[in-house]
């Protein structure tokens, strides 16, 4: 079955960097897409980062753009997000996500990042 295991959340300094991890297992990882999203308390899921198959085609939230990266590693079924500068608002719950070719939408249990001094 599909699984999405997302790790590297912890508490962090305004102004530091953190890399989170998301192991993908139970589909052609390869060639689908994959995105990272995040929730802040009381707030709605947010896109943060797409990276299309093969790593191709980047895309990010207005809000991060510059300070994040999206990255995979095909051999390894992971994908990554470096983030750096990081900022107060950044705070949230960081989910991996993807689709798969049958249209089915598979979400991690999420990892916490919190920003603060």
């Amino acid at each position: 079955q599909v699984q999405l295991v997302e790790s590297g959340g912890n508490l962090v300094q305004p102004g530091g960097s953190l890399r989170l991890s998301c192991a993908a297992s139970g589909f052609p990882f390869s060639t689908t897409a994959m995105r990272w999203y995040r929730q802040a308390p009381g707030k709605e899921r947010e896109l943060v980062a797409t990276i299309g198959t093969y790593g191709g085609g980047t895309n990010y939230a207005d809000s991060v753009k510059g300070r994040f990266t999206i990255s995979r590693d095909n051999a390894r079924n992971m994908v990554y997000l470096q983030m750096n500068s990081l900022k107060i608002e950044d705070t949230a719950i960081y989910y991996c996500y993807t689709k798969t070719s049958d249209f089915r939408v598979y979400w991690g249990q999420g990892t916490q990042v919190t920003v603060s001094s």
